[in-house]
């Protein structure tokens, strides 16, 4: 009697070891969230990116406190056939600075300085790309989390060629997010620590960057 109980005893034990194990196996991932608050609808485009920078700011106070060991970044299309990048990078400043703490370089395809299809339909499905039709490209992760107690400033470069003279930006609604952007001539991407930020013209909705998304 005593060698039955030991015997049902260790079989319970196996069964829930086994439970407990397949309940972690089936667990499922941690949803994506947007980490920032609603930035509208794309309402409007703007134009001719030849040798500009484009420059948004992705303030901590406005990130939401998920968890996330990397996170997607997200820029808009609404013209163009074809997007020349010379290059991209996620600056990081103390809250309320210009002043840079760190760059990251942001990339698509592996690579910071992508050429992008706009007329690609494995790219940018519905075509052509318009203001109804906007491209929405989600570049590479970019790894470590962002944190609320620093601000981020997401930097694209387009090189001075014909192709960037007719893409067009997809912007949002201004004032439905806390999202800011602007365009500053040349390239701004090489800014080293320490260093800061240029000013720019027409501050308000973001040039291009749409979200940001944990991974």
């Amino acid at each position: 009697m005593k060698n039955f109980c030991r015997i049902a005893m260790l079989a319970l034990v196996v069964s829930l070891m086994a439970t407990s194990v397949l309940a972690q196996d089936e667990a499922p991932a941690a949803a994506l969230t947007n980490l920032t608050d609603g930035v509208g609808s794309i309402s409007v485009g703007s134009s001719s990116w030849s040798d500009f920078t484009a420059l948004t700011l992705i303030p901590g106070s406005g990130l939401f406190g998920v968890k996330a060991t990397a996170n997607n970044l997200y820029i808009g299309f609404v013209g163009g056939s074809t997007a020349d990048v010379g290059n991209m990078v996620l600056y990081k400043t103390a809250p309320s600075s210009s002043t840079v703490l760190s760059a990251k370089k942001v990339t698509l395809g592996g690579v910071a300085n992508p050429t992008i299809n706009l007329t690609s339909t494995s790219v940018c499905p519905n075509q052509p790309v318009s203001l109804a039709n906007p491209c929405i490209i989600k570049l590479d992760p970019i790894k470590g989390a962002l944190s609320t107690l620093n601000d981020y400033y997401f930097a694209v470069y387009f090189v001075n060629d014909s192709n960037n003279g007719s893409i067009s930006a997809a912007r949002t609604s201004y004032g439905q997010g806390s999202l800011s952007g602007w365009y500053v001539g040349g390239d701004q991407t090489k800014i080293k620590a320490k260093k800061t930020l240029p000013s720019g013209s027409n501050g308000g909705a973001p040039y291009f960057f749409l979200y940001v998304e944990n991974q």
